[in-house]
């Protein structure tokens, strides 16, 4: 289905936003009320600062967040997907994308200069706004000094939307590489599905066992899932 057939022009209110009261418009809204007053349109709607000839900006970024079915979705979307969306051009598309980009950043950014993995809250807090928007499988090995501070990480493999291949070689060249005394694993589930599968399993006992040779051992495996997350060590699993 194409896009123009997804909603009706005629449902929204064709009007400009100089026509709009004042309080209704959004940069004088936040200026007057401050940014929370805002709603996800409006605030879309200052990243985007124009609409088109049949849309006005704050109904364009309305149109926006019910294509891709709400804010959640949309910030998984890279600046070529949000580009086939009428009155989205690739200047306002890489706009968003960095605004999105931004944000995840800005998350991690409040954890501190150092980090220190003690549990796994603390592989989430710092892994999930890398990680939780993704559309495909991506597996992490983050390394940990000998007083668990991260060091670094490394993205092993990326995947599809459900399972992604790891070398276990690979991982402990990388751990040896990086110096590690000790590593996590850490890969996301796109389809927000919370719970092991086999597979993730049969992966954290082999390279747990790999940790052992090298001695250097797998702290944790953390799947993330949305903005839930599963621990295999607290599991059981290893």
């Amino acid at each position: 289905m194409a896009y123009e057939e997804s909603f009706s022009i005629e449902d929204f209110h064709n009007r400009t936003v100089k026509d709009m009261q004042p309080d209704e418009q959004p940069r004088e809204k936040l200026m007057r009320y401050g940014a929370e007053s805002l709603s996800d349109s409006e605030l879309l709607a200052i990243l985007l600062r124009t609409g088109t000839k049949k849309l006005n900006v704050i109904e364009t970024a309305k149109a926006l967040l019910e294509h891709f079915g709400g804010l959640h979705s949309l910030v998984r979307k890279d600046w070529q997907s949000l580009k086939v969306i009428p009155g989205i051009a690739k200047v306002k598309a890489i706009t968003l994308e960095a605004a999105f980009e931004l944000a995840r950043r800005m998350q991690i950014a409040e954890l501190g200069n150092e980090i220190t993995v003690t549990s796994p809250e603390d592989v989430n807090a710092y892994f999930a706004p890398k990680l939780r928007h993704l559309t495909k499988e991506t597996f992490i090995v983050a390394f940990l000094d000998n007083t668990k501070k991260l060091t670094g990480y490394r993205s092993i493999s990326t995947g599809g939307k459900t399972a992604t291949i790891v070398d276990a070689s690979e991982v402990m060249r990388q751990a040896v590489l990086h110096e590690a005394n000790s590593i996590v694993l850490v890969h996301n589930h796109p389809s927000g599905h919370n719970k092991a599968s086999t597979a993730d399993i049969q992966l954290t006992k082999r390279l747990a066992e790999c940790g052992k040779l090298f001695g250097i051992p797998v702290e944790d495996h953390v799947i993330i899932a949305g903005h839930q997350f599963v621990s295999l060590r607290s599991n059981g699993v290893f």
